[in-house]
């Protein structure tokens, strides 16, 4: 805005309103800039509603994003008839029916208690505490060759029993250690437990003494533990609780289960055991639950509701003041209604021939655009064809073949069906010895061995000892190996060891071109031979809809540009050559969410609209600067003429008022003097 210069009276002189004048000039000069002000405001108020739009839309998407997956559609109930005996939870793949189970006992980890001490802070010794899982039959102990072998380092600072407490929590091995009192006055007893269930998970626990006595009831050796050994010679620690594992029955079926959670051994259904209760049987239903899909369907439609009612609000034109609202007969919304309205009203492409609208489970929309949901319309045709309704709102993929499995697809998969030929399955590392394997391991002679697994090295020291077979052998490599890659952070491979004739096998647990197996060191020799074989794992090749996929471990994925781009199955195995076909489906829920994504994203129509909005409001700014600014011009000049008029009438005033006072003075005609 100008301002008026300081110590400036405009009109003081003449009477004449300067500033009035001014005023109503500049008035009629700022009317371009009350327009684009006016403006620039309905401009700010598009921008608003935008935000208002995008908030419905986002609500909207956050109602279809669990439509777009099978799981509600998935949905069954799972109760025991007895509580008390535990709960179970219910996936993919489970049927509907009732099942009689009994506990005959739960699941229990091995615990393991020291001799009572004075203190937490008596000394107890240091060296090395090697824990090793497996399974007791008979006083003879079997490495358990997945949980592996794991070794602690008691260093003399850590040597109290507080000390090795600490130490064995911190180094993470599957075991936990505590210390309990019983009162006594040699009460404190170093407890370990194993914390994972199950009789494979037993406890063996060695000592390396730094007393040199690694058997002894003194020192570190004080919390060995060997079953077949003697007490006080090797068995020094007392079975508080044994290592078993969960029986129990299902429809006269006996199951035995490492942990309570039972899984998958009733398809789809895992269960989760909290009471034994031999001999009475109880039983299990599992029912198809509506509930889910319908809660998500439900909230799908109050949503989409919402999004009309905002759009309605934001578009809608009042005849009687024959005014429009912020968004009235915006292109950008009408884009946006008629792509959900076609997708919500149309044919759902890849969904099931005789299950294909959305009407078809209760979903209708009304003259006013709203949606109504007939909820006893939708679980009756759930009930009656629980996969053609999930076809209808999700993406689904399927197979023909039993040992191929769709496992996802990505942003670029069209629904389709699609041929799917093999024409290598996916094969692991393996290390064949070339001679039967040794039996006998001396310390510092052959017992280091260094082994390479899918990239990863270990080094590990074998337990010295006649092995009474090459199995007995190969359990304990194969605990030794795992129990060193389970210890390392970045390390996720892990090695079955397996015998043939006395003649090792190692195998890689990992699938693809990744997968291989080297072994090292003074041990390799006697354990594989002098030149064992070994071979590379491979990926699986093939076709998908006559195009060669990419291959990684047991994964195939449709190659990019092609129509099946992204899609990827797991092939576990079967013949080469054609397997069938891999068929994706993309239903309503999985569509609306597609379409949502791209409105509200960043390169979305949208973001586009309120970038050019907000483009917009720039430029009006800088227009409006430069307007103001010329306008102060203007009233600058508006002032300096006016105050200049006001000068020279003020002047001419003046000149005025001196004249007519000169004129007064002046002789009157036929006036007579006297003498």
């Amino acid at each position: 805005m100008a301002t008026t210069p300081a110590l400036s009276s405009p009109g003081i002189g003449s009477g004449l309103d300067v500033n009035a004048i001014v005023d109503k000039l500049m008035a009629v000069e700022r009317q371009p800039l009350d327009q684009l002000s006016t403006r620039e405001t309905q401009v700010q108020s598009q921008i608003s509603a935008y935000g208002t739009l995008k908030s419905a839309l986002a609500a909207l998407q956050g109602a279809v994003h669990s439509l777009a997956s099978p799981a509600p559609f998935r949905s069954m109930t799972a109760t025991f008839a007895d509580k008390d005996i535990g709960s179970a939870t219910v996936g993919d793949g489970a049927v509907a029916g009732n099942y009689s189970v009994e506990v005959g006992q739960l699941a229990q980890a091995h615990k393991l208690a020291s001799n009572g001490f004075a203190s937490i802070a008596s000394t107890v010794g240091s060296g090395t505490l090697t824990f090793t899982f497996g399974t007791y039959d008979a006083g003879v102990f079997t490495p358990n060759a997945q949980s592996g072998a794991k070794t602690v380092t008691i260093a003399p600072a850590q040597g109290s029993l507080a000390g090795i407490r600490d130490a064995v929590n911190a180094a993470n091995i599957g075991v936990t250690a505590s210390i309990v009192n019983d009162g006594t006055a040699n009460g404190q007893r170093l407890v370990f437990t194993s914390a994972s269930t199950g009789a494979a998970n037993s406890l063996k626990i060695t000592a390396a003494d730094d007393d040199a006595n690694n058997t002894d009831a003194a020192g570190l050796s004080q919390l060995a533990y060997d079953p077949a050994a003697l007490a006080g010679a090797g068995k020094n620690l007392a079975e508080k609780v044994v290592a078993q594992d969960a029986l129990l029955t299902i429809d006269g079926i006996d199951i035995q289960s490492s942990t309570n959670t039972v899984k998958d051994a009733i398809a789809g259904v895992t269960l989760n055991l909290t009471q034994a209760d031999p001999g009475n049987p109880t039983t299990l239903s599992i029912a198809q639950s509506p509930g889910a899909a319908g809660a998500a369907v439900s909230a799908f439609v109050k949503a989409y509701n919402d999004l009309q009612t905002t759009i309605t609000n934001l578009t809608k034109y009042d005849t009687t003041t024959q005014q429009g609202s912020v968004l009235t007969g915006d292109g950008t919304v009408r884009r946006v209604q008629t792509q959900l309205r076609s997708l919500i009203g149309g044919t759902i492409a890849g969904a099931s021939g005789t299950l294909n609208t959305l009407s078809q489970v209760g979903i209708k929309t009304g003259s006013d655009g709203q949606l109504t949901f007939d909820t006893a319309k939708f679980n009756a045709a759930l009930a009656s064809n629980e996969s053609a309704v999930e076809k209808l709102f999700a993406a689904t993929g399927g197979t023909t073949d039993a040992l191929v499995s769709y496992t996802s697809a990505g942003t670029k998969t069209q629904a389709g069906s699609y041929a799917l030929n093999v024409t290598q399955l996916a094969s692991r590392g393996t290390l064949v010895g070339s001679a039967a394997a040794g039996l006998t391991i001396t310390t510092g002679v052959n017992d280091a061995l260094t082994a390479v697994i899918d990239g990863a090295t270990v080094d590990v020291t074998l337990t010295a000892g006649n092995y009474a077979s090459a199995s007995a052998l190969a359990a304990e490599v194969a605990a030794r190996v795992n129990g060193a890659l389970g210890q390392g952070s970045s390390f996720g491979s892990s090695v079955s060891v397996t015998d043939s004739g006395g003649v090792l096998t190692l195998t890689s647990a990992r699938y693809g071109g990744a997968s291989s197996i080297a072994l090292s060191g003074a041990a390799a020799a006697t354990l594989v031979g002098a030149a064992p074989t070994a071979t590379s794992g491979t990926d699986v090749a093939g076709t998908i809809d006559g195009v060669v996929a990419v291959g990684s471990g047991q994964s195939l994925t449709a190659a990019a540009g092609t129509p099946a781009e992204g899609l990827r199955i797991s092939v576990i195995g079967g013949a080469l050559g054609a397997r069938g076909t891999v068929t994706y489906a993309q239903g309503a829920g999985y569509g609306l969410d597609s379409i949502l994504t791209t409105l509200l994203g960043d390169s979305g129509s949208l973001k586009a609209r309120t970038d050019g909005l907000q483009s917009t409001i720039k430029d009006m700014d800088k227009r409006k600067d430069a307007m103001q600014a010329r306008l102060d011009q203007v009233q600058q000049a508006y002032l300096n003429q006016f105050n200049a008029l006001d000068a020279t009438l003020a002047q001419l005033q003046s000149t005025s008022a001196y004249l007519t006072q000169q004129l007064a003075s002046l002789p009157k005609p036929n006036s007579t003097s006297s003498d």
